[in-house]
């Protein structure tokens, strides 16, 4: 049946241990906390995580959407509002080489494990180099899997899905009839919480309130907003984000994960209703 997947953007970052998480309880606190938000995926954004952690997502059940942690220079234009008629960035023999390589050391590492719903070979455009080819080569090596050429990126009709970011509201701005649409990345509500911020005097949201109740609304808003988009094309959304990260004020829980900054029963309500939006 259709399924509507939906969950945060999920960067693993820690104040203590940075990529490292303090406790294997702490590792699984930030999933469990993502289905008690009503989910029912995570992407994996620019990072790769210690395999229990993908355990723990084939245990809970959410699906990940695994990105590739990619450098590299982009190319010479950012087009996200229209597929791309410019030219991919040029990497070096070395630089292409080291990215193929760890590429397919990433898919080798987590092929196995049953959440891994979609490959992310790009985000935005950042590094993005050869994307047909890149994208090709993924579906090739595994076709169990979804491949998302790059969430929010230089847009190509490759691979399975199309992948728009808008901030901070969601936005359907183009579309495409043969693969999935989706909203890769949307949201970014800041709230900075004194007491429970990395940077006292720098923190950062794409719009910033100051109470629980107003990030609530304001969630629930893009939410209703996100269901009528739903109506018109879009198959799957990724919210930015779970925590907060350093100045990245914008997660629903600190980035100390001491306190949750929304109305939990009021998100989980709205998510669900996402969730189950295509089996009506």
């Amino acid at each position: 049946k259709d399924y509507f997947q939906f969950g945060p953007l999920d960067q693993g970052w820690w104040p203590d241990g940075l990529y490292t998480a303090p406790t294997d309880e702490a590792l699984v606190y930030d999933l469990k906390k993502i289905k008690d938000f009503g989910y029912n995926m995570v992407r994996k954004h620019v990072k790769v995580e210690p395999a229990r952690w993908y355990t723990y997502c084939d245990q809970l059940g959410l699906i990940v959407w695994q990105d590739m942690p990619n450098g590299g220079r982009g190319p010479a234009e950012w087009q996200m509002h229209k597929y791309y008629d410019g030219a991919d960035a040029i990497r070096s023999a070395a630089s292409e080489a080291n990215y193929r390589k760890e590429w397919k050391e990433i898919i080798d590492y987590l092929y196995s494990y049953p959440s891994i719903g979609v490959w992310v070979p790009f985000n935005e455009a950042w590094g993005q180099f050869k994307t047909p080819e890149i994208t090709k080569w993924t579906k090739e090596y595994d076709p169990s899997r979804l491949v998302n050429p790059a969430s929010g990126g230089n847009h190509y009709t490759c691979g399975d899905i199309l992948d728009l970011h808008n901030y901070p509201g969601p936005n359907l701005y183009l579309y495409d009839p043969i693969r999935a649409t989706v909203l890769g990345e949307y949201g970014g509500i800041g709230m900075a919480l004194k007491g429970h911020l990395w940077l006292a005097d720098k923190n950062w949201g794409y719009v910033k309130f100051n109470t629980p109740e107003e990030v609530t609304n304001e969630y629930i808003k893009y939410a209703d907003h996100l269901l009528e988009l739903i109506e018109k094309g879009f198959s799957a959304a990724v919210y930015t984000q779970i925590t907060d990260v350093e100045e990245e004020v914008n997660g629903l829980v600190t980035y100390d994960r001491k306190v949750i900054k929304v109305d939990e029963p009021k998100i989980k309500a709205i998510n669900q209703k996402i969730c189950n939006s295509l089996n009506k």
